[in-house]
């Protein structure tokens, strides 16, 4: 059982059709920071951006053998990332401010979460919320 001060096992990957528009984006809107970016001029092959403790990975959409598997960004559906923050209200201002088309208002759950849900400019489905599962806690 992995314990609970190791390196996270799970990062969400992400493709925009504008990956270096996006990385900006998302530090803008949610507060991610740029660990790596590889890439030449406007193509970004691979980018880690961190959270927190957490990270994502994102690259530019290409005609490629993974991009082949996990399809077009956009509104396919079946694809959100959830952020565990210290702070809803402040989430929501930041990513409101940045542009974020917000698909639910900020609301308080029956199990403790104030969290709120958002696009980014390409589609993908963010939510926030107060909700922090942590994994070497029993529930």
């Amino acid at each position: 059982m992995p314990t609970t001060n190791e390196a996270p096992r799970l990062y969400p990957a992400l493709r925009y059709k504008n990956a270096a528009k996006m990385i900006d984006w998302l530090g803008e809107a949610f507060g991610f920071t740029v660990r790596a970016r590889y890439g030449e001029g406007d193509v970004v092959h691979h980018a880690e951006l961190v959270f927190g403790s957490s990270m994502i990975m994102l690259g530019t959409a290409r005609d490629d053998d993974y991009g082949k598997m996990v399809g077009e960004p956009g509104s396919g559906g079946g694809k959100s990332i959830y952020v565990a923050v210290d702070d809803a209200d402040a989430a929501y201002t930041r990513a409101k401010k940045a542009g974020a088309t917000i698909i639910q208002e900020l609301t308080d759950r029956d199990y403790g979460s104030r969290e709120f849900i958002c696009r980014d400019p390409e589609g993908n489905v963010w939510s926030f919320g107060t909700y922090w599962p942590k994994a070497g806690e029993k529930t």
